[in-house]
C-alpha cells in the first residue's frame, strides 16, 4: 500500500493554479488549526454542519493552502461564501497518508478544535476525500464510526498491502473489505468513481458498495462513465451531493 499511495501522490490532481482571495470566501487559519472555510453568513448564534475534507496526495506539504485549492476548496470558493457549512481542510506530509495512525489522530482532534471554536454540530459532521483522501474516508470512517454523520469517499478503496501500523492490516483482500463494512454500519455513506480510472480501480468502490449494500447498509454509489481519476470535480460540484451532506445528522 506504501507504494500504491505514494504512485497516488504523484498522479495527484495536476499542477495547482492558486485561486485569488475574494472578500465574499472566508478562509481562517491559525498556528493550531489548519484552513478552516465558513460560511458569509456564519454566526456563533447557531450550531453549524462540518465538512472534514481529506485532500488526495498532490496536495500534502506543510503550506496549509494546497488543500484548499482542488476538491471541496474548488467547491467552496465557487460559492462565493453561500455554502452554508463549516468545511475543515486538514494536511498530511509527503510522509504521511491518510488513515495512518498519527494523521488520524490529528483529524479527529481538529474536529474537536474545530467544532468548539466556531460552533460546529458535532451532530452533523461529514467525512469525505479523493483519491488518498478517499481511502482515508473509508478508514477513518470504519475506526471512527461515532464522530460521523455521513461518509463520502471519492476514487478510494480499502485493497493492498499494508504498511506496519495501518489500520486494519491485520486482514487483507475480501476479509479487510468486510471488516471495514461491519464497522461502518448503518453510517450513510455515498460513493463516488470514474468508470475509466486508471489509478485507482473502479473495482474498488464498486466492491465496497455492493458489500455494504448485502449487510443491510445505507449506500448510495455513482460511477461517471468515461471519467478516469478526477472523478472528485464532478461529484463536489453535484448540488444533490451538497443537499445530501447538509441533511445527514448521526442517528437519524
Amino acid at each position: 500500500m506504501r507504494i500504491f499511495l505514494t504512485l497516488l501522490a504523484l498522479a495527484g490532481c495536476g499542477p495547482h493554479s492558486y485561486f485569488v482571495p475574494d472578500e465574499k470566501v472566508s478562509f481562517h487559519h491559525d498556528d493550531a488549526l489548519p484552513f478552516v472555510y465558513l460560511p458569509k453568513d456564519w454566526s456563533a448564534d447557531k450550531s453549524w454542519p462540518v465538512v472534514i475534507y481529506l485532500h488526495g496526495g498532490a496536495e500534502a506539504g506543510t503550506d496549509g493552502v494546497k488543500p484548499t485549492q482542488s476538491g471541496m476548496g474548488v467547491m467552496v470558493w465557487r460559492s462565493k461564501g453561500t455554502f452554508p457549512a463549516i468545511v475543515v481542510f486538514p494536511q498530511t506530509t509527503w510522509k504521511e497518508q491518510w488513515g495512518m495512525p498519527a494523521s488520524n489522530e490529528r483529524v479527529l482532534k481538529t474536529l474537536d478544535q474545530v467544532i468548539a471554536k466556531y460552533h460546529g454540530d458535532p451532530e452533523r459532521v461529514i467525512l469525505t476525500g479523493n483519491s488518498m483522501g478517499g481511502y482515508g474516508t473509508w478508514f477513518l470512517g470504519a475506526l471512527h464510526p461515532e464522530k460521523f454523520a455521513g461518509l463520502v469517499p471519492i476514487c478510494g478503496g480499502v485493497r493492498g498491502k499494508a504498511p506496519a501500523g495501518a489500520p486494519f492490516a491485520e486482514w487483507d483482500g475480501e476479509a479487510r473489505v468486510r471488516e471495514v463494512v461491519k464497522r461502518i454500519g448503518k453510517t450513510p455513506v455515498w460513493a463516488f468513481h470514474g468508470e475509466s480510472d486508471w489509478m485507482v480501480p473502479v473495482a474498488s468502490s464498486r466492491e465496497l458498495t455492493r458489500v455494504l449494500k448485502e449487510a443491510g447498509g445505507n449506500v448510495r454509489y455513482t460511477e461517471y462513465p468515461g471519467v478516469g481519476h478526477n472523478s472528485w470535480d464532478k461529484a463536489y460540484a453535484d448540488p444533490e451531493l451538497q443537499a445530501w451532506m447538509l441533511a445527514q445528522r448521526r442517528g437519524s
